[in-house]
């Protein structure tokens, strides 16, 4: 027995380490895309991040920053090693579920007995197996070298499952209640990290029941598994929820009605329910009710657990840069938990996509913290629609959403939907595309990693056997070059997923009860998920690691596969060659194949460019700079180079996307780091949350253009007359018209020098733009409010990947001056009218390109994803081949060879997508007028090759009319065009051949 122990123990710590050596060489050594960035820079310095905050996840991260050692380049690196040490103890804790699982086939939940040596084989080879499997799957790798919460969430996930089992074999012991404490406390704890884990609880559940009942029946099992669902509820809702609600509302009164200070309700409260807690478990005791006493001292670990959220209101006080919706008070703070900022998704009833509002009711309202007292901002309103279902599944009246489930469903422009067309979206995207599509990517394999839309070309699963694929993938022959060499094409030839589906077969076959409680945890992490969340289309990323539990369930499976395949084999030759032989072959069959198939693509040793993008943002941009941005891919790479490494903390960044809310604009009037307020000038008391949240269009047909300082006037007055009067009697502010101007202080621009010197003679006495939107929220009125104050003594600018919208009609006074473009008072237009796309300060430039400007180790990166890989056209574009085009003909064709040359240098020596050609076509053109001939042959026919491979694929395979396919046989001719355009003025005939070619097969999709 001792041995069983040692070995289990020895081999269990021996997967944690292979996993967390193979995770720590491969994280990234920065910052990641998405809420990384946000995540460390919040982790470093204790600040609050987006809703509903993480906030023992920033706190355990701040402990790994330190092992930087003051070195702040290297603080991302530790936060991700942290991530890896989590994703390491994961695989521990999976390791010694799967062998407790496996023990029991055996001799069941007995300590006592002991196994023979076959046994301990099979059992430990099983651990190893399922273990290490799951450490080397597409989802749990990708998230095990990242800092973020998911890695942390899963190891929450296996000590709670694992402590179960302890609990199990140890159930009659007069202390076994212990395990079921810990297991409450670390549900409480993981509440600061993520909810996921909390999924758990109906499969423990059936594990209390199972072990606890004399004789198990379906009604009883089903009665245990609704208990779990509603304790389960209770947490979410009751714990979670409305324990903080209970504790604002208690503030409420004894703020509003009682007069007494902010916080002094929520202390009575918590008073209360800690004396509750102990006096209940002080009751259970005496009276001798033991159910009662370890459900509340459960409750109570739970509710210690969940008090980590204490550092989200103790550092809201403190004001920190990052402070996401600004949680210092009762009902702030309750807002935050709710994730009130992204609104609700309907569940059991709701509207169709198509429906129109028939009725609108009040439902509830909010309160803000205002002076000594909360008062109600504004109310809340629920609608009724005339096209409402239950279990509603295609809700969205998002247009790129609606136009969506019109393709996906096959309904016609006026169609209306019908339930059944609402199942088939749930069962064939939400379910299909959105939870078995990931499922088989971690056990059968990957086509590619881009991102799925429903294309056939998309992020599809494949096993690797080609008959199978192309039935029921399809187009896996005559793949192009480049999709046989991407490192993203995961091929397992279906054995992980045979070895899993071997295993739960067998194992529902010999312990039915178990297998129960393991497919209620492969259930409640993957499909109960698909319900709850009843995601739309088109979302901004794959959300495969939403699903993570439920592939660490169906990793157990593969594990006790080889126990099952051992059971077969056992009867027909030797039990322990047939142990070590299982064993041997299950690691080829499933972690090794992982492994060796998974490196390339989950190696993110040698990406920096989320950092590295972010620093070009920030060089882009002139001294104390206003520098705006929009996507999570802008912005929170900037705050962690800002927050974490400390460079440029010169420059404002402002989230657009935020700046709606009333928290946000209120924290861009403070100065931040050495960044001085934003120039917005609008008393807070104007713009507080439920005043002036939307200004809507209305038009008084206003002649000619009207100033922006008199418009701001108007929305921001409180005057009737400068109001509307609503139908329900209600003044409200309005945009009077659309047509506006700035007028221009021209010495101020020239003593803020904010033209180029190129530009001096055209700079204009107004700007004058039209206004593109039909509304006005908080995001535009600072951006108005700015534009009034400035009088040029700061730089404005927008990331080149802001949306033009928010550029309010001012695009034509927009100058490149490289990844961001800035506000000058020039009509660039008109300056250059000779010039297409967008305009550049060239000298500024070239010297941020020579100089300033990092470029991801793109050149030499083995593997690029698609969040760097999308950025390659910026840099061709607007980096690289507007800058060389612009300096040679300004005859500085020295200036203009040293731009190709640090783009051949820094660029990749493959091609990554379609549009790649159509970008490359200027910069080649300079390639071969500044001698680099062999360069510019090399790159255009590498691009060529790509095009010729994937348009015989797509032709070959008769995905012409697949909507990803007709967007890239678009591109590829429109490139074709172009590299054939360069060719023939340059007289390449190597290219010319080539170009020539394939536009006499493939020219006729243009009609020709």
């Amino acid at each position: 027995m001792m041995n069983y122990n040692k070995i289990n123990n020895l081999l269990g710590w021996l997967c944690a380490f292979i996993a967390t050596v193979v995770y720590i060489m491969t994280a990234e050594r920065t910052a990641s895309w998405w809420d990384c960035g946000e995540f460390i820079a919040s982790a470093y310095k204790m600040q609050i991040v987006h809703q509903p905050g993480a906030p023992l996840f920033l706190m355990i991260q701040n402990i790994f920053s330190n092992l930087a050692m003051g070195d702040k380049s290297q603080i991302a690196y530790w936060m991700n090693v942290g991530s890896a040490v989590c994703s390491g103890l994961t695989i521990l804790f999976l390791f010694w579920s799967i062998t407790a699982l496996g023990r029991k086939m055996f001799v069941g939940p007995n300590l006592k007995e002991a196994l023979s040596p076959v046994q301990t084989i099979v059992v430990m080879g099983s651990g190893l197996v399922g273990a290490l499997a799951y450490a080397f799957t597409d989802t749990f790798w990708f998230s095990a070298v990242e800092s973020e919460v998911y890695a942390m969430s899963s190891l929450c996930t296996a000590i709670v499952f694992w402590a179960i089992l302890k609990w199990e074999v140890r159930a009659d012991d007069p202390d076994s209640n212990r395990w079921l404490i810990l297991i409450a406390y670390v549900m409480g704890l993981s509440i600061g990290v993520h909810l996921l884990n909390l999924l758990v609880i109906p499969a423990i559940a059936l594990v209390i029941y199972f072990r606890k009942t004399q004789k198990a029946t379906f009604k009883g099992a089903f009665k245990a598994f609704f208990i779990g669902v509603v304790v389960l509820a209770l947490i979410l809702w009751g714990v979670i929820q409305y324990l903080i609600k209970f504790a604002a509302f208690t503030d409420l009164f004894f703020v509003n009605t009682l007069g007494l200070g902010f916080g002094s309700g929520i202390i009575f409260f918590s008073l209360l329910l800690v004396g509750g807690l102990v006096f209940g478990i002080v009751y259970s005791i005496k009276k001798a009710k033991p159910i009662l006493n370890i459900a509340l001292i459960s409750l109570g670990f739970i509710i210690f657990g969940y008090s980590s959220f204490a550092m989200i209101l103790i550092r809201a006080k403190a004001d920190p840069t990052l402070n996401n919706s600004d949680p210092d008070n009762a009902f702030s703070f309750l807002s935050y938990l709710n994730r009130e900022q992204y609104g609700d998704e309907p569940l059991f009833k709701g509207k169709y996509f198509d429906a129109k509002a028939i009725d609108a009711f009040d439902n509830g309202v909010v309160y803000r913290k205002d002076k000594d007292r909360y008062v109600v901002a504004k109310k809340k309103t629920k609608y009724s629609y005339d096209h409402e279902t239950v279990f509603p599944r295609i809700y969205s009246d998002q247009e790129p959403h609606k136009t969506f489930y019109r393709q996906y469903l096959g309904l016609g422009p006026n169609e209306s939907p019908t339930f059944a067309d609402n199942l088939k979206f749930f069962f064939g995207y939400q379910i299909g595309h959105m939870y078995f599509r990931y499922f088989l990517w971690n056990f059968a394999g990957r086509q590619n990693d881009v991102q799925g839309h429903g294309s056939v070309l998309e992020g599809n699963w494949i096993s690797g056997i080609k008959p199978i694929d192309n039935v029921f993938v399809g187009g896996q022959f005559d793949l192009p070059e480049s999709e046989k060499q991407n490192p993203s094409r995961n091929t397992y030839f279906f054995l992980p997923l045979i070895l899993g589906l071997i295993g739960g077969y067998w194992h529902f076959g010999k312990r039915q009860r178990d297998a129960g409680v393991v497919m209620l945890l492969f259930f409640f992490t993957g499909l109960a998920i698909v319900l709850y969340l009843n995601q739309t289309p088109l979302q901004p990323r794959e959300r495969d690691y939403a699903y993570a539990g439920s592939f660490y369930a169906f990793a157990i499976w593969i594990g006790l596969g080889v126990m099952a395949i051992w059971d077969f084999l056992s009867k027909k030759i030797n039990p322990k060659t047939a142990a070590l032989a299982v064993s041997g072959v299950g690691m080829l069959a499933a972690p090794v194949i992982l492994i060796a198939q998974n490196w390339d693509d989950h190696d993110r040793s040698e990406k920096t460019l989320s950092r590295d993008m972010a620093l070009n943002y920030l060089e882009s941009c002139a001294p104390n700079a206003i520098l705006f941005s929009y996507g999570d891919n802008d912005t929170y790479p900037l705050w962690y180079l800002q927050e974490v490494e400390g460079i440029r903390t010169d420059v404002r960044v402002v989230n657009l996307s935020l700046l709606s809310s009333d928290w946000y604009m209120r924290q861009m009037m403070k100065k931040v780091n050495d960044a001085d307020a934003l120039p917005i000038n609008i008393n807070p008391e104007k713009v507080k949350d439920g005043v002036r949240d939307v200004i809507f269009y209305y038009d008084y047909q206003i002649p000619g253009s009207v100033d922006v300082q008199d418009v701001l006037e108007v929305m921001l007055s409180d005057d009737p007359q400068n109001m509307m009067q609503t139908q329900g009697g209600d003044n409200v502010n309005i945009l009077p018209t659309k047509n506006l101007k700035l007028k221009v202080d021209k010495q101020a621009v020239l003593a803020n020098n904010v033209v180029p010197e190129a530009y001096r003679d055209s700079i204009v006495d107004s700007l004058v733009f039209t206004y593109p939107m039909n509304y006005v929220s908080r995001a535009e009125l600072s951006i108005l409010s700015i534009l009034a104050n400035n009088n040029w003594k700061r730089p404005i600018y927008f990331t080149t990947t802001t949306p033009s919208q928010y550029y309010l009609g001012l695009d034509k006074y927009l100058i490149s001056e490289g990844f961001a473009l800035r506000l000058i008072p020039v009509d660039t237009k008109i300056a250059n009218a000779e010039e297409e796309g967008s305009v550049q300060d060239t000298d500024s430039v070239y010297d941020k390109i020579m100089n300033k400007y990092k470029y991801g180790n793109m050149g030499n990166a083995k593997y690029l994803d698609p969040d760097s890989y999308r950025y390659i056209t910026y840099y061709l574009s607007s980096i690289f081949g507007e800058t060389a085009q612009n300096l040679l003909l300004a005859g500085k064709k020295k200036e203009a060879h040293d731009v190709v040359l640090k783009a051949y240098e820094n660029l990749p020596k493959k091609v990554y997508q379609m549009g790649e050609a159509m970008s490359y076509a200027p910069l080649l053109n300079v390639m071969y007028e500044t001698g680099e001939s062999a360069k510019a042959k090399e790159i255009a026919l590498r691009n060529l090759k790509y095009i010729k491979e994937n348009m015989h694929y797509y032709e070959s395979n008769q995905y012409i009319k697949d909507l990803m396919a007709e967007r890239n046989v678009r591109m590829a001719l429109v490139g074709l065009q172009r590299l054939k355009m360069v060719a023939d003025q340059h007289k390449d005939a190597d290219v010319q051949k080539v170009c020539d070619e394939l536009w006499k097969k493939y020219g006729y999709f243009f009609g020709e």
